[in-house]
Formats: structure tokens, sequence, C-alpha cells
């Protein structure tokens, strides 16, 4: 939408390769570093990841720590995590040296030592900015200059955290990839301990437009206050998902508009850490930093996702916030229990027995005490989804359903179905204890006799299902996967196997003992 310039020539090729690149942007030539700050102030360049910090501050930031220490690196945060984002992905497989010329331009400019380029590994962007640099190494033999800073692309493991600045820093330094639980600055502690600039893959390739147009052009299209481009990924109830360049100031109604979008219930901006926009907003919503903040929002990474009207937004939600409880880094506690409990408050609304003041005490015992970002993202998405969705959860609570089914419209990583689980019981030994109940009151029932009823268990519950098995006096619990593997959908046993133990013979669970005796359970 309005003029190409992250995707000029995408029209043509699939891929700009190194001759294509510089027929359309032409060799980038070296610049001071005050020239380079001085743009990107003119401007008000932000970082396109999500938290929108000043490129001018970020720069002049490492360039003294560097004066310091003497050496520095440059970072490109190519390692998305957000599954509703395709937008870097996208850079890094069709237009790699867009990015590479701003992040080599920010290297010459700070003398920095490398240039890291930190992208999911074995994915197709991960293969094509390789090759991008090889293609810049060939061109340097054959007397070219484009392999002024050295390069390397490292691949890391993807998955919602991975992409958090400390995360990606920690994984490119051969560290596991979660947040660290003190915050540092990359700017002068990052890649092996140097001063180091880390942003987005869009910020560098912005840059690198900044640098060929000068402020003027690059002001000509977008708003005064925030001109240029930004990209926008567009998925979820549109026919025709896509990744989309538009100037800043487009109305959200016409990006929509484009990809055909179903909008329903609303619109989720911002992507899992984001907020929803309900339908009425949506119409008269800017797309800009200040025109998502008027609405309600935050532009965040440029993720626009439509819910559409054909699936349960409340049953979406809690899908998503299953989702982030299982992406917890696990060290510490408000993440590591906390958002669980949000989880299954948000199930236990779907199945129209909880309520909305549970989910708001859950989300109260996360906001603020993490160490890193993600349970306050977590709570403030699912408290824009408990606001956004007051109607569905009415009839939830009143009727036990909306009456439409969860179709799985929000984006999820391409990996194996969700587990789903069902406890089982052998009514020959439950004594109608009722301690299932207690361990598990969002998915166990108990009638008037005190025996249970049940219903299916989420994945994420597995572990305290699992306790509720081993905790049941009578030995009378047995928790089956329900899908997946290579059962055929059968029921399989989860966790390891229990055996009975009688007069010193081990015997798999399920077959059948004798009674009498004494009887004792070991764990294999």
């Amino acid at each position: 939408m309005g003029p190409a310039r992250l995707t000029a020539g995408l029209d043509h090729c699939r891929r700009l390769d190194l001759p294509a690149h510089r027929t359309l942007h032409g060799l980038v030539e070296p610049r001071e570093l005050g020239e380079l700050i001085s743009y990107a102030n003119e401007v008000d360049m932000r970082g396109r990841g999500g938290a929108a910090f000043p490129f001018a501050r970020k720069l002049r930031a490492v360039a003294d720590a560097a004066r310091s220490g003497g050496e520095c690196v440059v970072l490109v945060n190519g390692a998305e995590g957000e599954p509703a984002s395709s937008k870097d992905a996208m850079l890094l497989t069709r237009n790699p040296h867009l990015v590479l010329d701003g992040a080599v331009l920010a290297a010459e400019a700070l003398g920095a030592r490398e240039v890291v380029v930190a992208t999911a590994g074995g994915e197709v962007a991960e293969a094509s900015v390789t090759a991008a640099v090889n293609e810049r190494r060939a061109a340097n033999v054959s007397g070219g200059a484009e392999s002024r800073v050295p390069i390397r692309v490292v691949g890391i493991k993807e998955r919602f955290i991975s992409g958090e600045g400390g995360a990606l820093v920690k994984a490119v330094n051969g560290e596991e990839g979660i947040p660290p639980g003190r915050k540092k600055r990359a700017a002068t502690s990052g890649v092996d301990g140097l001063p180091t600039l880390l942003s987005n893959t869009e910020t560098y390739a912005q840059f690198a437009l900044l640098a060929e147009y000068g402020p003027e052009k690059y002001a000509e299209v977008g708003t005064a206050k925030e001109p240029g481009t930004i990209l926008l990924t567009v998925s979820g109830g549109a026919a025709h998902g896509a990744v989309i360049e538009a100037p800043t100031g487009t109305y959200l109604s016409d990006v929509l508009g484009l990809c055909e979008a179903d909008i329903g219930d609303g619109v989720l901006i911002g992507g899992y850490h984001g907020a929803w926009l309900p339908a009425d907003v949506v119409e008269t919503a800017v797309l800009s930093r200040e025109g998502m903040k008027q609405a309600g929002a935050t532009l965040g990474a440029g993720i626009i996702v439509p819910l559409g009207e054909s699936t349960c937004a409340l049953g979406e939600a809690a899908r998503v916030a299953a989702y982030l409880a299982a992406e917890s880094a696990g060290q510490c506690g408000p993440c590591r229990l906390g958002l669980p409990d949000i989880a299954k408050a948000m199930y236990a609304l779907v199945e129209g027995t909880g309520s909305v003041d549970a989910v708001r005490r859950c989300v109260r015992g996360v906001e603020r005490r993490g160490a890193c970002f993600h349970p306050d993202g977590t709570a403030k998405f699912v408290l824009s989804a408990l606001d956004a969705f007051e109607v569905e959860i009415a009839q939830h609570l009143e009727q036990g359903s909306c009456g439409r089914p969860v179709r799985g419209v929000l984006p999820m990583p391409e990996r194996e179905a969700e587990p789903e689980y069902r406890l089982e019981v052998d009514w020959s030994r439950c004594a109608g204890h009722g301690l299932c109940a207690h361990l598990l009151p969002e998915f166990v029932d108990l009638d008037d006799y005190g025996f249970p009823s049940f219903r299916k268990i989420p994945g994420f519950m597995a572990k305290e299902a699992r306790r509720a098995v081993d905790m049941c006096p009578a030995l009378a619990l047995r928790l089956a996967q329900t899908n997946g593997g290579d059962h055929g959908g059968e029921p399989k046993p989860a966790g390891r196997p229990l055996r009975l133990v009688k007069d010193g013979v081990l015997k798999k669970a399920g077959e059948s003992v004798p009674r009498l005796g004494r009887v004792g359970i070991a764990r294999v």
C-alpha cells in the first residue's frame, strides 16, 4: 500500500540477490557516526521489534560504551519468536541484502568487530541470509567491496521468548536462550560481553533506506511525527494473510479490507503480548504509534490478527493463554506457577464454570513480579480479552457456551497437536474421597455421593493431573493421553508407568493383581 520501499523489486522476483539489490539500491557508502545519528534523530527512527526505542540513542550508547572498552558488535535480531509475525522472516528470506546494508553501515560507523545475524535455526530465512553473506564474500574476492565488516549468521532455537534482547544475546553466546534473571543492557554488555548494538531486522532495513534517501526524502511518506513505512503481518480471519508494507497513518480498516479480513469480535494488535480492539474501534483506528495509543493498543511489531465470526473468541484467548504459559522460561515463580493458573482460570470461563474475578485475581498475582516481561505481557493480553469479549463471556457463564467452536484461528507454531489427557477411574477401587476434585477443580466434578466425573485435561495441566493420580488414596486413577503419538487416537498411558509390586514381583500397570495381600507401588 503506497510506495514500495522495503518491498521494492519483490513484485518481479522471489528473492533479490546481490546484483538485483545493487541495481535497485546502489552501493551504500560508509558514513560518519555523527551524521547517521543526526539522520535517525531527524526522522525519529524507532526500533521495529515492539519496544519502539529511539535508534539514535542506541547508536550513541554503544559508541560511548565502546569508546572506553574498545571493540563492539552489531547484532540483528531476526528471531521473532512471535507466532503471529512473519515480517522479519520475509525480509531475511526475500530481501536480505537490505538488512545487511543497514547492519554493515552501523558497524562501520561504530568500528564494530563484526555483524551477527541471529535467526531461527533450520528455517528458510537462515539459509537465505547465509547465501547473502556468501554472495558478498564472492563479490569481495572478485574486486567488489561487499565484505567490509565480517558477518556471522547464528541459527538459534526459536520459541516465544527467544526474541527478547537478553535471551537473544545469551543464545548467541552459546547459553540457553531465555531472558536473564537480572536485566543487562546490550549496549554495555552483549555478545561476548562487548557493547552491542541490538535491534530488529526491519530496523536495520529502514536504517539502510534512511542512509540511501536522506531524511528529507525518507519523510516524504507517512505522518509528520512518524515518517516512513511499516511492515505489517496480517493473519487470523483474513482471507489473504500477508506481510504488507504501508505508510504510517494508514487506516487499519484499509489494510483489513485489502486482505478481505473478517473482523468478527475484534482485532488483535501487537501480537500475544498485545491488546484487542473491538470492531467499532477498528473502523477509525490509524496505524501509527500515536494512532494505536489513541485506540487503546500499541503497534508493537506490526501484528494484526482479525478474529472473524466463525470461532469462539473466548476459547481462542484461552488457547493463547495456555500457549504463553507453556512458553515460560521457568525461572521465576510468577511465570512458572502464575501463568498456568491464568490459563486454568481462562479455560474455566470457557467451560462456564469460572468467573472473571478469578481470572483477574490470577493476573494480579503475576503483574510486575516476573524476572522478565513475559508475565506482564501475558497479563496485558488476558485483561484485554476480558474487556473486549464481555458479551461472549456472559454467554459462556449463562449457557456454558457461545455456540461456536474454537477453530484455532490465532496462529500457533507448527508443532505436533497439543496433547490432551483424560482421567480414568477404576470404580472397583474408588471410595469417593474427593481428593481429585480438590486438586483439579476445573476438570473434576463430584456427584451427590462424592464420586467423580471428568473433563478433558489440556497438555499444560498434565503435571497437576499426574499429581492427582499419585495422591489418590485408593490408587483408583489413571491418566491417559487422548490424541497424538502412534496410537491412532486411542488413549495411551501418560508419564512414567506405574508397576504394582506383590511378593517381590513387578507387574505392569493395567495387569490384574489379586486383591489379597499387601500391595505397594513403585515408580520406574
